[in-house]
């Protein structure tokens, strides 16, 4: 069948679509000690490259609704993925071009981050769009990419420093962004059907006064935190309660975790048809605040361990799941509904680490704290879902 028909191409494109963010997200923090040492540049300074990425990529989920629906879908995913490969070229070299190397780099982040942000408010409605039955399943295994791309960029980055020297970080970075350039073709020759008929969306101002899409915040808000409070930590936690050196550490807290999680949404995509997914988040976030508490009350580090572990075979679900029940019960929503989950869930994976880190530090360093206080996020998603059977028989939307 001709690419041009073809949705499952489309569907593809969505699927490297993630893999780029999953390059855009944890390939870059790998070479902060190298930029540290090389470029002479402050850890503070350095600090400030997550903040930009996150803020820009926010300020993108904020603004592209309206771009989004007036261009185009076509137009806008090509372009996330033109500036994610132009974003990671130019960090091989403008660091060298320019007199001050930090300013080089942040014009790098901020271009792949604006590619990440769109890449973040479509694919999922270009994949909802999609002619296909059982979009629940669809929508999880959308997402599960996310994760092997995570782990694929870890992993491939750590083999190819061990095999030919961090110095060689501007090969490797060329190579990454090959990705989004070969996705770029994909996506320009892919069928991309509108998500919602032009003069048939809710406008936002409807949207807003709409009580369950508030209820859908929520939900992206904690699903967001819960997946964010245990990931970014999940690391720093392994080191502190195993005692374990930092390798080790990063594959047995962050990798195990990321690979819980894609498994956790390849399952549901498989057996998605049979289960109800509302109930199937609230089981998964019981056993989300069920993994805090055991993660941060436990006495025993290898318990500690499977807590963290776990946490990420809970989570899982959560993102694309609340994506795809805001889908159902907004169905005219449109790509302002998709703009607005999105800022939702990573407003919710910028505060949640910070309050973590925070709260551990008034503890006296006890992350385990920080951790106990993270499980508020999974119990208000919980009681979120409760509501939402209790009224699934009303209908906000008619």
């Amino acid at each position: 069948m001709n690419i041009k028909t073809n949705y499952k191409h489309t569907v593809a494109a969505c699927y490297i679509g993630y893999i780029t963010q999953a390059i855009i997200n944890n390939f870059i923090p790998l070479l902060f000690i190298t930029f540290h040492n090389i470029y002479d540049i402050s850890l503070e300074k350095i600090g400030l490259l997550v903040s930009v990425n996150f803020f820009t990529q926010l300020l993108v989920d904020l603004v592209s609704a309206k771009a989004a629906d007036k261009i185009g879908y076509r137009t806008c995913v090509v372009t996330s993925q033109v500036v994610s490969s132009v974003g990671l070229i130019l960090m091989a070299i403008l660091p060298e071009v320019l007199s001050a190397p930090f300013i080089g780099i942040l014009i790098s982040v901020v271009l792949y981050a604006v590619g990440s942000g769109l890449i973040e408010v479509l694919v999922s409605p270009i994949v909802e769009a999609c002619p296909f039955e059982n979009k629940d399943g669809m929508m999880s295994l959308l997402h599960s990419f996310y994760c092997w791309g995570a782990m694929g960029v870890v992993l491939g980055s750590t083999l190819f420093f061990a095999v030919f020297g961090v110095k060689n970080w501007k090969i490797l970075t060329f190579i990454w962004a090959l990705v989004p350039l070969y996705n770029t073709f994909n996506f320009i020759n892919c069928p991309i059907e509108r998500l919602v008929e032009e003069g048939k969306s809710m406008g936002i101002r409807k949207l807003l006064k709409t009580p369950i899409f508030w209820l859908m915040i929520i939900l992206m808000v904690c699903s967001g935190a819960s997946e964010a409070s245990m990931a970014q930590w999940a690391s720093a936690f392994t080191e502190s309660a195993l005692g374990v050196s930092k390798t080790v550490g990063d594959l047995a807290g962050p990798c195990l975790f990321a690979i819980l999680m894609g498994i956790s949404r390849v399952l549901y995509g498989k057996f998605s048809e049979k289960l109800d997914l509302t109930k199937v988040m609230l089981v998964c976030g019981m056993m989300c605040a069920g993994c805090y508490l055991l993660a941060s009350l436990s006495a025993l580090p290898i318990l500690g361990l499977a807590g963290c572990a776990l946490c990420g075979f809970a989570v899982g679900i959560m993102w694309p799941g609340s994506i795809s029940i805001s889908s159902q019960k907004c169905p005219g929503g449109g790509t302002a509904m998709f703009a607005f989950l999105a800022l939702a869930g990573d407003f919710g994976a910028m505060v949640s680490p910070a309050m973590v880190g925070s709260l551990s530090e008034l503890a006296g360093g006890n992350l385990k704290t920080g951790l106990l206080a993270a499980t508020f996020f999974p119990i208000v998603l919980v009681v979120g879902l409760i509501i939402l059977i209790k009224h699934h028989k009303y209908n906000y939307f008619d």
